[in-house]
Parts: structure tokens; sequence; C-alpha cells
């Protein structure tokens, strides 16, 4: 079998979700199965890193897909041709764009579709794209994959789709995620926090992360006595024009630590030196980051919507995310409780061994020889 793959987001020094994502599903496609031949399309110059085996046919179709009339030119045009050109039994789309002018098999994994709930947090020109087009992939897909049940619930109803036609598999986490000794704690804390104990966030920084009502609780910590806790959020703008760190209030500015990117093994450390990993976005498709914590041995205070009950289950407190004093209160609850901090890193690394990309990386396969067998 012939699989073509949308590999554009493995991109050597910008690593983020849909990357890893790519990263960790297709290695093991590739490394799992010798006996077929995956043709990656990517958008630009790619790292040899990326071509997991003898068996992957890298290609580069232009132009560079990163603007919405690009995305249309890129799916339609370039990838519709390349399908041809190297004679694809089947296009697997981990980040959900797909092709609308082939009749290949096409298979794509919407993550989720927040943005048909808080349009208002994109800018115009995404957002207009995402709501025209992914209505459109998720009726052209022959199959669609998504990481939670939630996320799933969510797109049949949204989109009114057969849910027999989605498949819903976790994602996994690096094995580098993992409990630090107390003085490698106290290195990290010495690089990032001024030796003081931390509150971390990881994530994009785009406003359904939530981030403006947890700068809020943070600020109300140190009228609550709690003003020892700095606090670390690692991350970029998703889009630009974020303003965040220009609405931190002066007294706090030295106590908010914007880190940026962070290369994976460096974030493990940051992660497990973390006293509480504060988690508390208002939508989430999965949420990679709490099972980072729960591997990392770290507490977790999350939010209670959409998908992040399902992957934390009994391993985190958890907020009402619209409400800062509600966020405030289960932190100083997680801060003040010892005991309770340790139960729930013990439950988390209990839980986290549910979550595989190994396990991740089968389902997706299976989905890929049973569409290719119908087809």
């Amino acid at each position: 079998m012939r699989i073509a793959i949308n590999t554009r987001f493995l991109l050597t020094h910008k690593m983020e979700g849909f990357g890893w994502y790519t990263f960790e599903i297709v290695k093991r496609l590739v490394e799992n199965h010798p006996e077929h031949t995956f043709i990656f399309f990517f958008d630009r110059a790619y790292d040899e890193r990326f071509i997991f085996g003898e068996n992957v046919t890298p290609v580069v179709l232009k132009p560079q897909a990163r603007h919405p009339i690009l995305f249309k030119i890129w799916f339609d045009r370039s990838v519709t041709k390349a399908l041809k050109k190297h004679k694809a039994d089947i296009f697997f789309s981990p980040d959900g764009y797909l092709s609308l002018r082939t009749e290949i098999p096409q298979i794509g994994v919407i993550h989720d579709i927040n943005f048909e709930h808080f349009p208002e947090d994109l800018p115009k020109s995404p957002r207009n794209y995402l709501r025209k087009y992914f209505p459109k992939f998720a009726n052209k897909a022959n199959h669609i994959l998504t990481v939670s049940e939630s996320s799933k619930q969510d797109i049949c109803g949204t989109y009114n789709i057969n849910p027999d036609k989605i498949s819903a598999s976790w994602n996994g986490a690096s094995d580098v995620f993992k409990p630090l000794s107390d003085v490698e704690q106290e290195k990290v804390r010495a690089q990032y926090s001024n030796g003081k104990p931390y509150l971390l966030f990881v994530g994009a920084l785009h406003p359904r992360k939530n981030l403006k009502r947890l700068l809020a609780a943070y600020e109300q910590l140190s009228k609550s006595g709690h003003s020892a806790f700095e606090l670390i959020i690692v991350g970029e703008a998703l889009w630009k024009g974020s303003e965040l760190e220009s609405e931190i209030s002066n007294s706090l500015k030295e106590h908010i630590h914007f880190t940026g990117h962070v290369p994976l093994e460096e974030l493990a450390r940051v992660m497990a030196s973390a006293t509480v990993f504060t988690f508390v976005p208002y939508f989430e498709g999965f949420g990679i980051p709490l099972v980072e914590a729960m591997k990392s041995g770290t507490a977790i205070l999350s939010g209670n919507k959409t998908s992040l009950p399902e992957v934390a289950g009994d391993a985190a407190l958890y907020c009402d995310p619209f409400d800062v004093d509600d966020i405030h209160e289960k932190l100083v609850t997680l801060l003040d409780n010892k005991t309770l901090r340790a139960d729930l890193i013990q439950k988390g690394l209990e839980r986290s061994k549910l979550f595989s990309w190994d396990k991740s990386a089968e389902n997706v396969w299976n989905v890929i020889a049973k569409t290719a067998e119908r087809s």
C-alpha cells in the first residue's frame, strides 16, 4: 500500500500540538509497517530526522501552507496533484485538513472544533476558513479520527456525522516525562523561578487556554498568603498580537515568567519541578499536558469542561474555568493541602499508564487498514 501523509507540521525548531501528534503517530506507522510505502508531504525544506525509514518518500509541495488562501491552494491543488503523481492509495492528514478535489480515500484527524463554539477567540481570516471548510472536510473524509470521546460527540452533533464514521483514540505522552529528585528540582527552580516553588502552565497562548482568568486568580494568591509561589508560562502565541504580558500588573511582573517555546527534554524538567500544574482551558479536544503532568508526578488543577475530566479522571482537582474565584480557591486548596497533592500525584502516576502513543498508533493503523480495505 502507498500511504500519503500530510507532514507539514514536522518542523525542526517549533514542534507544537499538531507536530508532536504527527511525529509520535507517523514515526510508529513507518517503523511498524516496513512492508508499505509512505509518502510524506512537506510544505518547506524538511529535516532528515523526520524521514523515519527507507520506506519513506519525502516530497516538498509549494506554497508554504500557513494562511487560509494558501491552505486551499496547497490541499486542493498541490496535494491533489501529488496524490495522483505518486499513485497514493490513501491520504492521512493528522491535522484534519483534506483535499476536496481528490477521490482517493482520505482519513482526517479532527482534534477538536473549538472554533465552532468560541469563534471570537480566533482572528477573522482563520476563523472564517475553519468554519467554512471543516464541515466539508468532515463530510469528505472516508473516516475521521479524533482524540477523545468528548470531541467525537461534539463533531457528530455539530456536523451531523454518523458516529460509525468517527473513531476516538486517546493521545499519549513522551516517556521523557518522569519524576525528578529533590536536588534536580532545586536546580530547575534556581534556573526558572528565582529559586522559589512555582505553578506551571504549558500550552499555546490562545484565548481558549484561559490564561487571563488564570492570571487573575494568581493575582489573588498574594492576597491570601501564597505570595511565595511564582508562575511559569511555557508556550508561544498562536496568533500574532498577544497582549498577555502587557496586562500583568507591575507588582506581579517579576513573579510571572514567560519562557516561550521550551525543548521537550527541558520541558520535562520544568513540569516535574512544579508544585501544581494549572491547566484551566474552557475548551480542549484532549490536553496532552495533563498526561505529561501525571507522568511527571505533578499535582494538577484542571478545568472541568469538555475533554479534560475524561483525560485526568480522579487524578486532578477541578475548577470552573469561567470563575476566577473558583480557580483561586482550588489553587489555595492544593497549595495548603500537601496530603491532597500527594494523593493526586499517586493517582496521576497510575492513570498515566492508560495513555500510550504505541496504542494510539495501533488504533490509527487499524483505521487506515480498514478504510483501504473498504475502498
